[in-house]
């Protein structure tokens, strides 16, 4: 009997051969796969160490599954190893642990379960159980609805205020790493039809702030002036954020060496899509920055 992480752990009734139990294996002890397993029973969603007997048989999960039949039609005898395919709630998990500074092992252990499940549910398209989301949620201080992204369409910010909170400014050391070297940050420019901010994605190369557009874009009125360039944070689960604010003159990137220097560091592809071949760097006279944090009270 060799199993995989995912796999359903089928106990028959040695009468009827019809199921009696059965579980998904959150947890392994051997590299090749075989018994014992951690198993968390679907019944009471409790995780227990199984040395299955002859009634029980493993029951590969879909995605194993067409690894072998891939496998097959290939005529390979081995196992084609797929690439991770995370769902929604495994890159919300991903995010929120790596948020948060811990480990898988670290993360694993908070929520009571296997850290070769938690590896599981971040790289495959899982589909936990809601009492292991729960246990999940709590362990990574957010709420179920935020790991299944019921947020998504909500302003940040709608979380309960700290009963004492402390506004600090940032260092300007603090503002740069906060910065950080790439993500989302809006720019506020002056436009024919008035003031508007326009989020973008961003990059910071060489102490500037670029960001790519289309000509002819709003983003793309930066050019030539002297603009505004915000970034920011909100943790709801802590109730405490931050937000960094740069100023300075925004210039076209028109020499090619430069653009294809930029296009090569680049970390992503602007998440508006389409064709954006201008390159905007903005070179900050100006950077401040503020926190909430929790007071010693």
């Amino acid at each position: 009997m060799r199993a995989h992480i995912g796999d359903q752990l089928v106990v028959e009734s040695p009468t009827t051969g019809s199921t009696r139990r059965d579980g998904e294996i959150v947890g392994l002890h051997h590299e090749d796969g075989t018994p014992p397993y951690d198993v968390r029973w679907s019944d009471t969603e409790q995780i227990t160490l199984v040395f299955p007997g002859p009634d029980a048989h493993v029951q590969h999960s879909e995605h194993r599954l067409e690894s072998l039949r891939h496998a097959s039609r290939r005529g390979s005898k081995d196992t084609i190893r797929r690439a991770p395919d995370p769902g929604d709630i495994g890159r919300r998990v991903a995010l929120e642990r790596k948020r948060q500074g811990l480990t898988r092992t670290e993360a694993a252990r908070r929520a009571g379960i296997a850290p070769e499940y938690l590896r599981y549910l971040e790289e495959r398209s899982a589909h936990p159980s809601p009492a292991t989301l729960i246990r999940l949620a709590d362990a990574l201080g957010t709420g179920v609805a935020d790991l299944r992204g019921g947020g998504v369409d909500q302003p940040p910010g709608q979380g309960q205020a700290l009963r004492h909170p402390v506004l600090e400014d940032l260092t300007a050391e603090e503002c740069r790493a906060r910065l950080s070297t790439h993500g989302v940050g809006r720019v506020a420019v002056s436009t024919p039809d008035g003031p508007a901010v326009v989020p973008v994605n961003y990059e910071v190369i060489d102490d500037a702030i670029v960001f790519r557009t289309a000509p002819g874009s709003d983003a793309a009125a930066a050019v030539g002036a002297d603009v505004a360039f915000e970034v920011d944070h909100v943790d709801e689960a802590m109730s405490r954020g931050w937000s960094v604010l740069a100023v300075g003159p925004a210039q076209a990137v028109t020499e090619p060496d430069a653009m294809r220097q930029l296009a090569e560091r680049a970390h992503a592809d602007p998440w508006a899509g389409g064709e954006r071949e201008l390159w905007v760097s903005i070179r900050p006279t100006r950077l401040t920055g503020r926190r909430i944090t929790p007071s010693d009270r």
